[in-house]
């Protein structure tokens, strides 16, 4: 039976989690109320208090759920093969995956939200970047300096060369999607985005 209670307790957990993360996406932090996520999750209001003392934790919660999913993104970051010969290609591989991922609108509007509440929760803010694409920079640079140290790049400052690569890929797309309310990109226009970045990356850096 109490198995039972907690996969139930588990569940409803997890239903409040999805509906005030769609709220919140949809509405924003200060338009979302408890009683909007309530109804969302087909649950109580007091059932969403028995489960978060506030909504402030309610959100602090659903962003920094976030950035557990960025370990495939490090994984894939770590995983540059010191292959001189194919060094463009798997660096324009990577940019290609790096830019798909960090380019989804729910990725995009998350990054919206984070950014418009930063006033509000400055600490949140920080956590989600540090615990998130901090540390796929700073894996990044780590990657750059073992491919530096086989000789293959020549770099100075790896954490600076992370992000003059991840700038080179992300600046138009990430801004544009920004300003215009959601992504304004073909999967071509990635693509050259890819290509590009690598190349202008690698006329610096190899």
């Amino acid at each position: 039976m109490e198995a039972i209670a907690q996969n139930r307790s588990a569940l409803k957990h997890k239903a409040i989690m999805d509906a005030a993360t769609q709220a919140f996406l949809a509405k924003g932090y200060s338009g979302t109320s408890m009683d909007d996520i309530a109804k969302l999750a087909a649950v109580s209001k007091q059932t969403v208090y028995k489960h978060f003392a506030d909504k402030e934790k309610l959100f602090a919660e659903i962003v920094l759920a976030t950035t557990g999913q960025i370990e495939a993104m490090v994984n894939l970051v770590a995983g540059i093969p010191a292959d001189a010969d194919r060094l463009e290609e798997n660096l324009t591989r990577l940019a290609g995956r790096f830019l798909t991922a960090l380019t989804q609108p729910e990725v995009l509007r998350l990054r919206r939200l984070v950014i418009a509440n930063a006033d509000a929760f400055p600490e949140l803010g920080a956590s989600w970047y540090e615990q998130g694409f901090e540390r796929v920079l700073a894996t990044l640079a780590l990657t750059f300096g073992r491919l530096a140290d086989e000789g293959l790049l020549r770099v100075d400052d790896p954490l600076l060369a992370a992000h003059h690569f991840s700038g080179l890929l992300l600046w138009i797309p990430v801004n544009k999607a920004m300003f215009h309310g959601g992504p304004r990109h073909t999967q071509a226009e990635l693509d050259h985005y890819a290509t590009a970045g690598v190349a202008a990356f690698l006329a610096a850096y190899r």
